[in-house]
């Protein structure tokens, strides 16, 4: 049977109507790609993170290195140094390859081990009895250095350098320890008396202070070397 023509015309409308319809109801598929900012951010991270790793290793391997009582001398705000670096990494660890984990978890051993070692020696160093006695062998006199008269302090200075120089190479750590610390008290005392002193024998003084430093860099050298 057939249609009447509106009839028709009807049926095309409405089959019309629904295939738009479909179409409009049809979820479109979307495959989300990554930004090519976000896969630079990343990028951008791990190279850092990988430069702040070198930066660390070096500065460790600086620390490690440097003579034993300058470092003792500054190791308050070397331990701070250290958490700084350390923390900053710690945040973004995981960002680090196998090898470079490996890296940073030696070179923070490697820390941790020198200075529990510094912090032993220096409190050994320190400790009243024997820091008297050891003060008392190496200048070979019985003084109080914090109130000695500034006439005084070349003769201590050389005193001390002198058993250094026949001593030295029967010394233990202790014994290196023991003197950075006389020296240290020597030093404090001369800042408050400098300008007391004739120049000339200002002068022998920081020649002293220089040569106790290459005496102590030799041999931190010589124990670089047995390691």
């Amino acid at each position: 049977m057939k249609l009447p023509f509106s009839g028709t015309l009807l049926t095309a409308a409405g089959l019309l109507v629904a295939t738009v319809a479909t179409a409009q109801q049809t979820p479109k598929s979307t495959t989300t790609k990554p930004s090519a900012s976000t896969s630079k951010t990343s990028t951008a991270t791990t190279q850092g993170l990988e430069r702040d790793l070198r930066d660390f290793s070096d500065w460790v391997n600086d620390k490690v290195d440097r003579a034993a009582s300058t470092a003792r001398r500054e190791l308050p705000r070397i331990s701070e140094e250290f958490d700084r670096q350390s923390t900053r990494i710690d945040k973004a660890v995981d960002s680090l390859t196998v090898e470079g984990k490996r890296e940073y978890s030696t070179q923070k051993v490697r820390y941790q081990r020198w200075a529990t070692r510094q912090d032993s020696l220096d409190a050994a160093a320190r400790r009243p009895a024997t820091a008297d006695q050891a003060q008392r062998r190496l200048l070979n006199e019985d003084v109080n250095i914090s109130k000695a008269r500034p006439t005084e302090l070349s003769d201590l200075y050389f005193r001390l350098i002198e058993t250094m120089r026949a001593d030295k190479q029967n010394w233990t750590q202790a014994d290196w320890s023991a003197a950075s610390a006389v020296l240290t008290r020597l030093n404090t005392r001369y800042e408050q008396v400098r300008d007391q002193i004739p120049l000339e024998e200002r002068l022998r003084i920081r020649t002293l202070q220089g040569e106790f430093r290459t005496l102590e860099k030799a041999r931190d050298v010589k124990d670089v070397i047995r390691e």
